[in-house]
């Protein structure tokens, strides 16, 4: 199915223009902090749960100098149960830099946001679009989805992005900025409530009968297996709760009150000394820990 690239992006513009969710970081008054925020607290987590972290990171830190005046551990404790905590250290490092190289504004130029620290691609192709209206592909997990069904007629992207993916999502990026950004979020909120992983509600589609998945009957996925992420268990839900104790102290803690959160003494060394290598620790000198300064 080759459709005009027009005949896509159309309809799916309306669609948002009727559909969009109300969310505070596409509000008129949004700042390019809180879009950037907002893009970082939002990777590998939904919407409701942002949404309150977000709110309340906003009042305490409007700025990117506010937060880069504060110890990076406080970012750690604000974070909360978001997960993923290594995204509040690069945070405030982005915050710091934005302070030093550019007056404490977030830069406009794309090949600025790349350059500071945890901003890669996709962050910085996004901040660039939403909070200043450029013309950038933009490839989450929902748009890469809905372009692979709509366009290349299979049901799931590839694993790791490719170079073809890119070359697709420029193609369909209209040629005036504003509408352009206007578009990437369009997708994006398509992959998010229609085009869906698991349910997919084709009836709702704009573009059902543009799509080259339907058209192909649906084919099922045939790649490696797709198998989703646990939790319960894990290093990773043992770093959560060693966190949690940190998070919660006032000052820091002596080792016994981290012992007694996980019976398993070996996973619960190795979650410890993956936090201190990651930097969302402190061990200090008097045999206690925190976090980081």
């Amino acid at each position: 199915m080759d459709t005009p690239a027009h005949l896509i992006t159309a309809p799916i513009l309306d669609w948002y223009a009727a559909n969009a969710r109300d969310l505070p970081w596409r509000a008129a008054d949004a700042t390019p902090w809180g879009v950037l925020v907002s893009e970082i607290m939002l990777q590998q987590t939904p919407v409701k749960r942002v949404l309150p972290v977000w709110h309340e990171w906003l009042r305490r830190w409007p700025t990117p100098a506010a937060l880069a005046a504060e110890p990076s551990g406080e970012a750690v404790r604000a974070w909360g149960r978001l997960g993923y905590p290594r995204r509040a250290l690069r945070l405030h490092a982005a915050a710091k830099a934005i302070v030093e190289r550019h007056g404490g504004e977030v830069p406009d130029v794309h090949a600025e946001l790349l350059a500071l620290p945890g901003i890669g691609a996709y962050t910085a192709a996004a901040v660039a679009s939403f909070a200043y209206r450029q013309r950038h592909a933009v490839l989450d997990t929902n748009v890469r989805r809905v372009l692979a069904r709509m366009r290349t007629g299979v049901e799931y992207p590839p694993k790791a992005q490719t170079r073809a993916e890119v070359v697709l999502a420029e193609a369909l990026l209209p040629v005036d900025p504003p509408t352009a950004a206007r578009w990437s979020v369009a997708v994006m909120e398509l992959g998010a409530l229609v085009c869906t992983a698991r349910s997919p509600r084709c009836v709702d589609c704009p573009v059902l009968d543009r799509c080259a998945w339907q058209e192909a009957g649906r084919p099922a996925y045939d790649g490696p297996p797709r198998v989703g992420q646990t939790y319960a268990g894990t290093d990773r839900q043992c770093r959560g709760r060693l966190l949690a104790v940190l998070r919660d102290a006032p000052a820091p803690v002596e080792k016994g009150a981290l012992d007694v959160v996980w019976a398993d003494a070996a996973q619960r060394e190795r979650a410890l000394d993956g936090l201190i290598a990651d930097g969302l620790v402190d061990p200090l000198d008097d045999g206690r820990y925190a976090l980081p300064a």
